[in-house]
């Protein structure tokens, strides 16, 4: 059985790097598990014109904790700092604040989430630079956060929580039966207007072709009227995009998500096709879905990809890991493994650099190292492949970035998806197929 539910120095004498040994500006842990001590959640949500707060969520599982302490207590220690930076304006500093915690384990408890209030003014685009050190285990992350307070009707202006439990929502994913409570911070309104879109499923075209930026401009399939209650309990039992809005012919608001029961992850054959679009020809797509037994065919696509049934797995198992990791990172308006960045993430793999702005990110991926002597020294140079992504305003998401193409003409798409369908994970530093 080859399926199961996917949820998760090359020492020389006398050697000099053009490369710098430790890049600070270098990110690639973000989008990289196995670098990332920890992932925190957060959210913006504008409380008046000159307050706002973000919220950090921690998992339990995520946070060290450790009796070395006077009281013998699991304890984590955990210190927070923020710059909050006026990008309207050029990147000025516009507040500042630190969180010292000091955060005792509670038996059965799943998430902690802290609350840091931010100043700010109305009419001004904001970016949030974030640090957390983990004290007792000496690993710093870094995160940014863009919001704004532009308008009193966009998606910064609503909090998600809990039904029951009264829980900060901290993702747009929601299951089916999953009830929650969205709630306006800025004011008294009567009503919310619920659009509902079809999910989108369009998939990428390969990196290599020259396409020009695509525009969102679709109309609802429906619209409906709710009476406003902080504390009605909404739930959204079909698969697709719902936007709540204050007005009936306002564009803007907040985007909740129903990606299917299991979403992020992948649990059956039939989810489990789809992303093999990119390996994948149209008629292979058509017939393993068209299979009376898609499992039977799944297997035999990516045993007949690997030459055997062990090296099937283990392309399973990393082709999969990618686009569970896609769907975490990546999903804005559509699933994560659709957009461009899970596009280049599942076939490429996790960046060995990302570079990020505020509008844009830049991922490297290390081809093979230039090797070059003179005078008895040698030098080992690292290049890179870069791939740059575009931040793109819609109504849904500010996760939506687009691949602008034209900055990679050279992009070794064909070789990367002839490597796979032999069996091979494609990696530009390992050209002999290691």
């Amino acid at each position: 059985m080859l399926f199961s539910c996917i949820f998760l120095s090359i020492v020389f004498t006398s050697c000099k790097t053009t490369s710098d040994t430790a890049d600070i500006k270098d990110l690639s842990y973000l989008y990289n598990p196995t670098k990332n001590p920890f992932n925190p959640l957060y959210s913006i949500s504008n409380q008046s014109d000159e307050s706002s707060i973000l919220s950090i969520k921690f998992s339990g599982n995520d946070l060290y904790f450790s009796e070395a302490n006077p009281q013998a207590v699991p304890t984590a220690l955990i210190l927070i700092t923020v710059k909050l930076f006026n990008i309207s304006q050029g990147k000025l500093l516009a507040d500042t604040a630190v969180n010292n915690l000091s955060i005792v384990k509670e038996a059965g408890r799943l998430e902690y989430i802290y609350e840091i209030p931010l100043k700010v003014e109305k009419g001004i685009e904001y970016l949030a630079e974030i640090k957390i050190l983990d004290r007792l285990r000496l690993k710093v992350i870094q995160s940014f956060v863009s919001f704004n307070t532009l308008s009193y009707f966009n998606k910064y202006n609503f909090r998600v929580q809990g039904y029951f439990e009264k829980n900060e929502v901290f993702v747009p994913v929601l299951r089916v039966n999953e009830f929650v409570n969205v709630v306006y911070t800025r004011g008294q309104i009567d009503s919310l207007y619920i659009s509902f879109y079809k999910a989108f499923s369009v998939v990428p075209d390969p990196p290599s072709m020259m396409l020009p930026e695509k525009t969102l401009d679709y109309e609802p399939e429906k619209m409906a009227a709710i009476h406003y209650s902080d504390t009605l309990p909404i739930m959204f039992p079909r698969k697709g995009v719902y936007l709540f809005t204050t007005g009936r012919n306002i564009k803007e608001g907040l985007t909740l998500l129903n990606m299917g029961d299991a979403y992020p992850a992948l649990t059956t054959p039939e989810i489990m096709i789809e992303p093999l679009a990119y390996l994948a020809t149209r008629d292979e797509i058509d017939g393993l879905k068209s299979s009376l037994k898609p499992k039977v065919a799944l297997d035999d696509f990516w045993i007949k990809c690997g030459g055997n049934v062990d090296k099937a797995r283990e392309l399973i198992r990393i082709y999969y890991t990618r686009v569970y990791y896609s769907n975490y990172y990546f999903t804005s308006y559509k699933e994560g493994w659709m957009t461009e960045r899970g596009m280049i993430y599942i076939i490429y793999g996790p960046p060995d650099k990302v570079y990020k702005t505020s509008e844009e990110e830049s991922w490297g991926y290390r081809k093979p190292v230039i090797k070059s002597s003179w005078g008895g020294k040698y030098s080992v140079t690292d290049d890179y492949l870069y791939f740059n992504f575009k931040k793109r305003e819609n109504r849904f998401s500010d996760n939506d970035f687009y691949l602008s193409r034209s900055e990679t003409l050279v992009t070794f798409w064909d070789q990367a998806i002839s490597n796979w369908r032999r069996g091979v994970v494609f990696r530009l530093d390992n050209p002999a197929d290691i």
